[in-house]
């Protein structure tokens, strides 16, 4: 049961913790957020198109659907209205969904084929460490633009959530 707690919290983190990020790029200058950059994805719009497509691809093999995409970046960079809307979204998906599962679900094995070729399996709860590690992984890349960018990054670590929200939903 801890462990479908903590999976639940960190579904829950991960959410917020875009939020964030989300709501400090859009303090930038539009100049700042499509700014071509020596950085993951070569700049914000481009990591946060990954960050959306890599959420689509887990969303659908998870569900068993095939999910469209044939890479894990994008070809057309969308606004950033656009992109805080989407990662809002799957961002309720996940919450949603983590939510729904039992610990007998979470440890059922998923097979899935790769974007850039190959099969996989993982177990669901592995899949949904991934998805928020790699979530993590790249607002960090998203925090160094903003400190390019002369911008500070809101804080957004894990006891910040707990401090901030979690422990205010548990009252």
């Amino acid at each position: 049961m801890l462990f479908i707690k903590n999976i639940r919290i960190l579904a829950c983190y991960s959410k917020w913790a875009n939020s964030r990020i989300l709501e400090t790029i859009g303090e930038l200058p539009v100049s700042e957020i499509t700014k071509i950059r020596e950085a993951a994805f070569d700049g914000i719009l481009p990591t946060l198109a990954h960050m959306n497509i890599i959420n689509r691809i887990w969303q659908g093999h998870l569900l068993g659907k095939d999910h469209g995409y044939t890479s894990r970046r994008s070809q057309i960079i969308d606004t950033l209205d656009q992109y805080s809307h989407q990662l809002n979204e799957i961002g309720d998906w996940y919450i949603s969904y983590v939510n729904s599962l039992n610990e007998q679900e979470l440890n059922e094995k998923v097979f899935f084929n790769f974007v850039d070729g190959g099969s996989g399996e993982m177990n669901r709860s592995d899949i949904l460490l991934h998805i928020i590690n790699h979530q993590t992984f790249h607002r960090g890349h998203l925090s160094d633009m903003l400190y390019q960018s002369g911008y500070e990054p809101p804080s957004i670590d894990l006891p910040v959530f707990h401090r901030d929200v979690f422990s205010k939903m548990n009252r």
